[in-house]
């Protein structure tokens, strides 16, 4: 893994030193970035939703206030939503957790919201039924690094990088373990943890964390290329896949195949189902239905 000495600071508060954060900040800054005041904004166009983190002055932190504007921007579902797209305005995809909101002031109350919040936030990206592309081009730390190891897919550019560093300012990140241990393996997860050493795009997709590094330019690009591939497809088929994937997962291999062949035989009702292998066998392109 690639380490880059130890981390002085971590979620809001730049997981590396100030001049490795000034450079990533020259290397990443977008030209058009949005203006607009809200903690996320949300577009759609042709069934493809983007949700843009954008509180870049706090370096995307998922403060309470914005860990609900997601969920909401999130759930609110439409007939002719088909893929969803989570960016973020500037150098930083995000941070993790507003450190301020996790002082000892706050309560434990106030604290069990926010983490409560956010698992509402990581358990909607995985029961939604279509899926959630992460579109990172710059850091992504503790619950930030969370957020991506959340979504269905991730595509990041050769610059990004990844970071659980909480063990560096005594707080552990366990709920981004839970996330993250379920995307790489145990060993590698647990090096982040225990070190807090951020790993390369690179690193990320050989682990498994992410899908697909790109050039830094051609980050959007490509998501919307995986985002227009997936609306090519039966939003009905994709949703019954996504779930079944999910469900079989948490199975034993024996039960997982038991499981996922009942689902196969359920997906062979659907009318899409149908459709698909009648224009195969027709040699034509199907016509779904959504």
């Amino acid at each position: 893994m690639n380490v880059l000495g130890p981390l002085k600071y971590a979620f809001r508060i730049s997981v590396v030193r100030p001049q490795i954060f000034r450079s990533l900040s020259t290397t990443l800054k977008r030209k058009d970035q949005p203006t607009d005041n809200s903690l996320t904004i949300k577009s759609q166009e042709g069934g493809i939703r983007t949700i843009c983190l954008n509180d870049p002055k706090k370096r995307n932190a998922l403060s309470l206030a914005m860990l609900q504007s997601l969920y909401e921007d999130l759930k609110n579902d439409e007939d002719n939503l088909r893929v969803i797209i989570i960016k973020a305005t500037g150098p930083v995809f995000s941070s993790g957790h507003d450190l301020k909101e996790l002082t000892a002031e706050k309560g434990s109350e106030f604290h069990e919201k926010v983490f409560s919040t956010c698992t509402e936030v990581m358990n909607l990206i995985q029961d939604l039924q279509v899926p959630v592309i992460a579109q990172v081009n710059g850091l992504a730390t503790a619950a930030g690094c969370q957020l991506v190891a959340a979504c269905d897919l991730a595509v990041a550019s050769q610059s990004s990088k990844f970071a659980t560093p909480g063990v560096n300012v005594g707080l552990f990140c366990t709920t981004p373990g839970v996330a993250l241990s379920r995307s790489v393996c145990s060993k590698v997860a647990l090096e982040m943890l225990l070190t807090g050493n951020p790993i390369s795009a690179t690193e990320a997709l050989l682990h498994g964390l992410i899908s697909k590094v790109v050039p830094d330019d051609q980050v959007e690009t490509e998501t919307l290329k995986l985002a227009n591939r997936i609306c090519e497809t039966s939003k009905e088929v994709v949703a019954l896949g996504k779930r079944a994937f999910y469900t079989q997962i948490l199975k034993d291999t024996k039960n997982a195949y038991r499981y996922a062949e009942s689902v196969m035989v359920s997906n062979l009702t659907l009318k899409d189902g149908n459709e698909g292998i009648k224009a195969f066998i027709e040699k034509r392109k199907p016509s779904w239905k959504n």
